[in-house]
Formats: structure tokens, sequence, C-alpha cells
């Protein structure tokens, strides 16, 4: 995919239990089709994280790549804050 054409979302980081992969959680804010009340809804993605930087509660910035496994088609491009420390 050309570099102009990528997709990014933000999220926070969920799950940083496997190996070189992190869990991100994208929200959004969407209103009712017909009530016009504002939904909020959730999307996770699986992310690579070559460098295992990520823990959770992280917000980090994901971009689309090639598929690099199962269900693996984005990659953590940065790191925009750190969560807490535990």
């Amino acid at each position: 995919m050309a570099e102009g054409r990528r997709l990014y979302k933000i999220g926070r980081v969920v799950s940083d239990k496997m190996d070189k992969t992190v869990v991100v959680a994208v929200d959004y804010l969407k209103p009712h089709p017909l009530y016009r009340k504002i939904i909020r809804k959730t999307n996770k993605f699986h992310a690579h994280d070559e460098s295992n930087q990520c823990h959770i509660g992280d917000v980090v910035r994901i971009g689309e790549t090639r598929p690099l496994s199962k269900t693996k088609r984005w990659e953590v491009v940065e790191v925009i804050q750190r969560g807490e420390e535990n």
C-alpha cells in the first residue's frame, strides 16, 4: 500500500501479554440512526510491536500494514502518551 493512503488510528493498549503484539482498543462516538443519542463503540485491533515497548494504558498510533498473521494487520507507529506506572 502506498504510504500516502495508509490508514491510522489512535487508541489505548489493553493487552501486552503476547510477544511483539499488543491489542489496541479504538473508541468511536456515533449517533444512533433513529434516536440520535451518541453511542460509544469500541473496536480492538492486534498491532505489531517489534521492540515490545508498549504497555497497558499507553495511548498509541497504529498504522495499516500487510497481513503479518491471522489477526495482525496493523503496526504501532508511535507511542503518544505513556500509561500510569504500576
